[in-house]
């Protein structure tokens, strides 16, 4: 013989009861009259679960009265019964067809009855809940506060904000009280206040809204407060794991203790002295500051490439150097040229240097590498550290050079 399982969909003014397997319907008016009238009713049938679907509160009168009167109880999650209705091909949803897809659900899933939450138990959520509330509305008249451009407007706004302040240290002196009634939620409170980031709020609401919490292991506990994240795979396909489900209001009390923990590690790490800081400085500087080519007007790393008393100037730098190219473009672009007291010495492969001589006055640039420029004076080959003068090679003997690998 099947088991009887009670499916009830919960309204704001009334109770949709469906008996399985034998398909009775029911309705009884939600509150305190007619809770007890079913009650009576079930209780001649010894149903072997009664489940009911959570309705943001609705359902607490029923719950509590239903296991007053010694029946298991249990409040099911709706999305699942959603998915369970979706699953059966039920489209249609009306209150009378939601209590035989509970009652199936219930019947189909095993789920397993729960010793519902005591009177004080309640009360702690309620007053847990009624301070997060309180906060919410703190911070939009806050917000509204920045915004406010007229003087009687933020008269108002912080009128509003002092009750509320006010509010809420009578909801945490409430909630004081409410905690030291029990010794239990004492011993719990100091040692989730022992985590770090984890302070008075965050274990009142762990405590209210997670009070599973010690009695199921760490995989469960964390699937249960939406923080497991889950494996996404189909095939050779892998997707990304993410948290989904469980109770938002644990979570989101636990994600600002991680991040005031997070500003806490951040605020406690030793800070750099000002030398450190500037050698750190000095260091990205010369990281990130490109390196330029040599340059006769340019200086590197403090050393002048001219004396300092002489200025920049075409004369001093220009000219000088235009010489130096023009010696070179002689020679065929064999050989490097370089500038010594008012005489170039070329420099040929093989060591072989020619001095060059200037005349008295600075050449202009037209008359440069003509006639009337520098003139060849004998080759000077380096032997033994010391110059000696050899005789200069007639025109043939240098072209014979040049072809006999010079350049």
């Amino acid at each position: 013989m099947d088991a009887i399982v009670v499916g009830i969909d919960v309204s704001k003014d009334r109770l949709d009861v469906c008996v399985t397997p034998s398909g009775e319907a029911m309705a009884e008016a939600n509150d305190a009259a007619g809770v007890e009238k079913l009650a009576l009713r079930l209780a001649g049938l010894t149903p072997a679960l009664v489940a009911l679907e959570a309705t943001g509160g609705y359902e607490t009168l029923a719950a509590a009265a239903l296991s007053a009167a010694g029946l298991a109880v249990v409040v099911v999650n709706p999305a699942q019964v959603r998915s369970f209705a979706d699953a059966l091909g039920k489209r249609a949803k009306t209150d009378p067809i939601d209590a035989e897809v509970i009652a199936r659900f219930a019947a189909a899933s095993g789920v397993r009855p729960k010793p519902l939450p005591d009177e004080q138990s309640r009360l702690l959520a309620d007053l847990v809940t009624r301070r997060r509330q309180i906060m919410a509305m703190i911070v939009a008249e806050e917000a509204r506060l920045k915004r406010a451009a007229n003087r009687q407007l933020k008269k108002s706004i912080g009128r509003l904000l002092a009750a509320l302040r006010r509010e809420l240290e009578t909801l945490d002196a409430d909630l004081d009280k409410q905690i030291r009634s029990s010794p239990a939620w004492r011993i719990k409170e100091q040692l989730l206040s022992s985590v770090p980031g984890v302070g008075k709020g965050i274990s009142r609401t762990l405590i209210a809204e997670l009070p599973e919490i010690g009695s199921l292991d760490r995989r469960q506990i964390a699937s249960l407060a939406g923080l497991a994240p889950f494996t996404r795979q189909s095939g050779k396909w892998r997707g990304k794991s993410f948290i989904s489900g469980g109770r938002a209001s644990a979570r989101a009390a636990l994600f600002m203790g991680a991040l005031s923990l997070r500003d806490t590690i951040r605020s406690s790490r030793p800070s750099a002295t000002n030398s450190s800081r500037r050698k750190a400085q000095d260091r990205r500087h010369r990281r990130d500051s490109p390196q330029t080519a040599h340059h006769p007007q340019r200086h590197h790393s403090g050393k002048p490439t001219m004396a300092p008393t002489k200025r920049l100037t075409a004369k001093t730098v220009a000219l000088p150097l235009w010489e130096e190219s023009r010696a070179a473009e002689r020679l065929g672009g064999r050989g490097r040229a370089c500038r010594s007291r008012g005489r170039m010495r070329v420099i040929l492969p093989g060591g072989t240097e020619m001095a060059t001589t200037r005349p008295a006055g600075p050449p202009s640039p037209t008359s440069v590498g003509g006639k009337s420029g520098a003139a060849l004076a004998s080759p000077v080959r380096k032997s033994e550290g010391r110059a000696r003068q050899v005789p200069r090679p007639r025109r043939d003997e240098a072209a014979s050079g040049r072809r006999s690998g010079w350049g």
